[in-house]
């Protein structure tokens, strides 16, 4: 363990080699049945080392489309900041905003052509008036598949079962939120790449709202966080 560190480290033995920053973390999004939510835990490792316990993984590309990121920290902020360029000029050259469908083609178009340079994994979701709320991931190696909920991270891997034993068509808001909280709580509890806070967005026709809660007291404030 001590090896694995020292080897991240620089020459003057303090300073981090963010070359090797990595986002060991559990995220997650969900179709409910007025748009979507997407949750995430906070906490960015460098192999055996937690460079930030509060990151933000939840990633605005348009007004009403978000995504979640893994795996490598440069890698899929880059890609996002790219789609969030796209999409901007998408909607001032057609003069309406961009689809769910559309965020998620050019993210596979980036993650695919780049597959070999990028270690990303992204989870798209968003609401639109062309098709509601919609949910789509991108595993590493570029391919697209649309989905009613998707997880993903190292901390993903913990809690299959939960979801599986608890998913249900049509949740309403507060059912969603309490169904990504238990999740993303038992990923947290189990995987020790994952931790901090518990952050999620819910979008709907209404606009996107943020949430911010504890995982182990449960719910402190919507807002800004």
């Amino acid at each position: 363990m001590v090896g694995m560190a020292t080897g991240m480290l620089g020459e003057d033995g303090i300073h981090v080699d963010m070359n090797h920053l990595k986002k060991g973390e559990v995220n997650m999004a969900i179709n409910f049945k007025d748009g979507v939510i997407l949750g995430a835990d906070s906490r960015t490792t460098t192999g055996a080392y937690i460079a930030n316990r509060v990151t933000d993984k939840l990633t605005q590309v348009h007004d009403t489309i978000w995504c979640c990121r893994s795996g490598s920290a440069a890698d899929t902020q880059a890609v996002a900041d790219i789609v969030q360029y796209h999409l901007s000029m998408y909607g001032t050259t057609n003069d309406e905003p961009p689809t769910t469908q559309t965020a998620a083609a050019i993210f596979q178009e980036l993650c695919y052509d780049n597959k070999d340079q990028l270690s990303a994994g992204i989870i798209i979701a968003g609401w639109d008036q062309r098709h509601g709320g919609q949910v789509y991931s991108i595993p590493l190696g570029g391919s697209l598949h649309k989905q009613s909920y998707a997880i993903a991270g190292s901390g993903s891997t913990y809690i299959y079962g939960y979801c599986d034993a608890n998913w249900r068509e049509d949740m309403t808001e507060e059912e969603g939120i309490s169904f990504v909280k238990g999740a993303l709580r038992e990923a947290i509890k189990w995987d020790g790449s994952s931790g901090g806070v518990i952050r999620m967005v819910v979008l709907t026709a209404k606009g996107a709202q943020r949430h911010l809660y504890l995982p182990d007291n449960g719910y402190t404030a919507p807002g800004k966080q």
